[in-house]
């Protein structure tokens, strides 16, 4: 690879990752009364009326945190499409997790969505190439490459989007966990599941929640 593609690899490089999505763990906390030695069967939700999204989402988590050995379910079999939260319905959906041996509850829920536009500066690289050669005539060395390359500033809208994960405890229904999530202009819900998919089972290791093998 010659110098000039060398230069233009890296800024492109440089480029993508400027405008990749991110997500990343802003904060979580442990109730006190969470299970000693963590929760090892855990039924899945994803509170939104989006079914890709949804289905997307929890198989993500239960894949990630099947392959840790932790037993992992998605919610479709019990809460379906078009579930409604009532009141008559509560003791036979709880019982319902209860008799499939899960013993906490995942919830994952969108808090907030913002976007906000910024200036990216433009850029000035100076790469002289040394005496000799092409450098040493100038249609030569102008025709080959221009040692000043500038890259102009533009605007760009970052898209926020902000994610609570809630823990419960499935037979006490306390709250035992829960963390809050930040990403940064994700290009499709597949490439934005998996990342948080792995933010998520991180947090809950990390956090000692979780009783991975």
């Amino acid at each position: 690879m010659t110098k000039l593609n060398s230069i233009v690899a890296l800024v492109l490089l440089a480029a993508v990752a400027a405008c990749s999505p991110s997500t990343k763990i802003t904060g979580s906390w442990k109730a006190p009364q969470a299970k000693e030695g963590g929760y090892s069967n855990i039924f899945v939700t994803a509170l939104t009326e989006n079914l890709v999204s949804r289905q997307t989402i929890e198989n993500d988590i239960d894949e990630l945190l099947e392959k840790d050995g932790i037993a992992a379910n998605s919610s479709f079999d019990i809460i379906p499409p078009g579930f409604k939260a009532t009141a008559e319905n509560k003791d036979k959906t709880l019982k319902a997790i209860q008799d499939a041996g899960h013993d906490a509850i995942l919830t994952i829920a969108l808090l907030d969505q913002t976007s906000e536009t910024r200036y990216v500066p433009g850029t000035t690289m100076y790469s002289p190439m040394g005496y000799g050669g092409y450098y040493g005539r100038f249609y030569g060395y102008y025709s080959y490459y221009n040692p000043v390359m500038y890259d102009p500033g533009y605007y760009t809208t970052d898209k926020n989007y902000y994610i609570e994960m809630n823990l419960y405890d499935a037979q006490t229904e306390e709250l035992v966990w829960s963390a809050q999530s930040e990403t940064t202009n994700p290009s499709s819900i597949e490439t934005f599941s998996k990342a948080f998919a792995q933010a998520v089972e991180y947090q809950l290791i990390k956090d000692k929640v979780i009783a991975t093998k």
